[in-house]
């Protein structure tokens, strides 16, 4: 039996990344993924559950039954955004997705996308480093089998992505140039799903992915 993946913010572009990655992937055999409007995705792999609160997931909690992985992807920029939304989105809607999945599926592993800049100290002079930091920290303490925290900086779209801004247009082109320079900082789409699947199917004794890591993960098997 192939492993069965939850995916939330597919209507984002590492979301759509991830997901893309684990559609075709041998070992996955099934994609839930979770939004709050359609992903307008049609693949034999894939089911979509659409609820529009993220913040009380008992109404759709039966559906999520049965899986062996979270790829959480699901975030908004700091800039510009509202600070309760911000908090809300960040940090109370991933901590309701992790309380109900580490509840229903104790043997999961989670994988939640944070970002470069992340800081687990809780002391950074940037709120959204603290936030984000906390999150992580009490990610960590949920009853998974295992939790990553992923910190990739650039990350270059799959070739056709939906979602992807459109200044990537502009900038792919430096990607080998920072890759060489700056390899913390620098990741494929395709090495962040690849590393996820290879994590869930190999868990390994890490807590915090940053570019490093996600392309050394991505590379096993």
């Amino acid at each position: 039996m192939g492993l069965k993946v939850i995916i939330t913010g597919s209507t984002g572009m590492v979301g759509e990344g991830i997901m893309q990655v684990c559609l075709n992937h041998p070992s996955v055999e099934k994609v839930l993924i979770l939004n709050r409007r359609s992903a307008g995705v049609k693949h034999h792999k894939l089911t979509e559950i659409l609820h529009w609160d993220f913040t009380n997931l008992v109404p759709v909690a039966d559906q999520l039954l049965g899986y062996d992985a979270c790829y959480h992807c699901m975030g908004i920029s700091s800039v510009g955004a509202e600070k309760d939304y911000y908090y809300q989105v960040t940090y109370m809607m991933s901590m309701e997705l992790g309380k109900t999945l580490s509840r229903l599926n104790p043997g999961m592993v989670f994988c939640y996308v944070s970002g470069a800049g992340t800081d687990e100290t809780e002391t950074s002079k940037l709120e959204w480093a603290r936030l984000k930091g906390r999150t992580e920290n009490e990610l960590a303490q949920l009853p998974f089998k295992k939790m990553y925290a992923y910190r990739p900086g650039f990350i270059k779209p799959i070739p056709g992505a939906a979602h992807a801004h459109a200044f990537y247009n502009y900038i792919n082109w430096l990607f080998p140039f920072g890759k060489n320079l700056f390899p913390n900082g620098f990741n494929t789409m395709e090495e962040l799903g690849l590393s996820m699947i290879n994590l869930t199917l190999h868990p390994a004794d890490i807590n915090i992915l940053r570019g490093k890591e996600i392309s050394g993960f991505a590379a096993v098997g």
